[in-house]
């Protein structure tokens, strides 16, 4: 079996080499290649991670280490999809794909218990590491897939719901075995190629967050579902390249993403439940925040800008439509 591990580069060069390092180490003994993926960033970071992968005679290694271009960043999904479809160095398809945080570093065993998991089930589409921190701490990477109920959950805070609700909620409790889950974090992720070839590669609508959760479900639906392995570990520091912990508001993109997964994958009736059920939940939390000194747990102005977004997503579409009365159609 044949793996391409792809590492999607963004303003994060020098971390990106040393997660290039570490899966190499941890693809001694399997045949395949290491694609890093440049998504563009303009800092130099391009010709310094070639530059190094020359100097340290990558590019003519056992696993030949190339550094692509992505010409624009397109995001997390888009920058991916570029390292795959170039495929192994000698045009060949892998069986194999191997997508790889630049922020994340397997440890030596990481990437063959992968393999093996694949190769020993071959019903499984895609399989994912166990994530954890610097400090050892086990991070939350295996989840269900969103829905109306999750949505309401996941803003009300509440233990009652919590408990009443629990099979619902996106974050299932952490493995403590290898096991059968909806979706993983894309931080470290296998995929076999033929379910690709199948079903798609990421789906670039998604400029950042919810591409891995489309695509395991196009999987799932597919009849190739995705397990979470627990002899697979791999360290990873997180929202390096993204800046997640340094938001002062949730972006754009996020809220573009949220919106286009549910209409994507359940319609826009659903989606509208499903954003009614968030904003409830949001609502109802809000109130207790007036009588409990608790933290918000969301960036600052997070519900309005949630609200106003799928508001102006409704009506863009609305006006597209034909349905609106010209008399009441927003000026653009």
């Amino acid at each position: 079996m044949t793996v391409l591990t792809v590492i999607l580069n963004w303003r994060s060069a020098e971390m990106t080499l040393r997660a290039a390092e570490a899966a190499l180490h941890a693809m001694e003994g399997i045949a395949g290649a290491l694609a890093i993926v440049d998504n563009e960033s303009g800092d130099g970071s391009f010709e310094t991670m070639a530059a190094a992968v020359r100097l340290r005679g990558w590019d003519t290694g056992p696993h030949q280490v190339r550094v692509l271009q992505a010409g624009w960043n397109g995001g997390f999904g888009a920058g991916n999809n570029v390292g795959i479809r170039a495929g192994l160095p000698d045009g060949s398809r892998p069986d194999y794909i191997y997508v790889l945080n630049p922020d994340a570093f397997p440890e030596a065993a990481a990437i063959r218990a992968l393999v093996d998991h694949l190769d020993r089930h071959p019903a499984t589409g895609f399989a994912g590491s166990s994530i954890f921190g610097e400090d050892d701490t086990p991070h939350h990477t295996a989840f269900r897939f969103p829905s109306v109920a999750s949505e309401f959950e996941g803003q009300v805070r509440f233990g009652p719901v919590s408990r009443l609700l629990r099979r619902w909620i996106v974050a299932q409790p952490m493995p403590q075995a290898t096991c059968r889950v909806d979706w993983l974090a894309g931080a470290s992720l296998m995929m076999r190629q033929s379910v690709l070839d199948r079903i798609g590669l990421f789906d670039e609508s998604f400029f950042l967050y919810f591409e891995e959760t489309d695509l395991c479900r196009r999987a799932a639906k597919a009849g190739f579902p995705t397990d979470y392995v627990l002899e697979s570990r791999v360290m990873h520091i997180g929202s390096v390249s993204t800046g997640m912990k340094e938001w002062r508001r949730v972006p754009q993109f996020w809220l573009d993403s949220r919106l286009h997964y549910f209409v994507k994958n359940h319609g826009r009736a659903y989606a509208l439940a499903a954003t009614l059920a968030h904003i409830a939940g949001g609502v109802l939390w809000r109130g207790r925040l007036l009588v409990q000194r608790k933290d918000r747990g969301d960036p600052p102005h997070y519900l309005r800008d949630l609200i106003w977004h799928d508001l102006r997503a409704a009506m863009r579409f609305l006006f597209r439509a034909g349905t609106l009365p010209a008399r009441t159609r927003p000026s653009i």
